[in-house]
């Protein structure tokens, strides 16, 4: 749980309280039962902390990185072009706290660090593809104008 959903008054002070109105609409849209405020607003934390955890450009292509195999820090590096090693440690380390990424120490000489995608980062996969449906449409609409 971050600091988002800790605190209840976040929604007011920051403009999601309005977001959220949004949200309930588009609840109403979809021909859904109407839900109460606080569903809405619970719906709305749970986006939140959800793009809390995934926010940035890195942190699901790291994801992607390594769900076929696991993979040493310069392997990945490779496969996620243009990031920083700084940048790739910090995400690793946020992904790992998250309990999406494991990372695997092997007592060798040198230190061998692996890191691999938990079991975990496969409940991801209907996010990607509903992000990968999106993106299509989107860029479908932008390109169309």
């Amino acid at each position: 749980m971050n600091e988002y959903a800790k605190d209840s008054s976040f929604l007011k002070e920051s403009g999601y309280f309005y977001e959220s109105e949004y949200f309930c609409t588009m609840e109403k849209l979809q021909n859904k039962p109407p839900i109460t405020k606080a569903e809405c607003n619970s719906n709305l934390r749970n986006v939140i902390d959800a793009l809390y955890v995934l926010n940035g450009k890195w942190k699901l292509p790291i994801v992607l990185s390594l769900v076929n195999e696991p993979k040493r820090f310069n392997e990945i590096m490779k496969d996620v072009e243009g990031i920083s090693p700084k940048i790739l440690a910090q995400e690793l380390k946020h992904l790992e706290q998250n309990e999406l990424v494991i990372r695997n120490v092997y007592a060798t000489t040198p230190v061998s660090i692996v890191y691999e995608a938990s079991t975990y980062s496969n409940t991801l996969k209907d996010v990607l593809g509903a992000l990968s449906d999106w993106g299509a449409i989107h860029r479908k609409k932008i390109i169309g104008k």
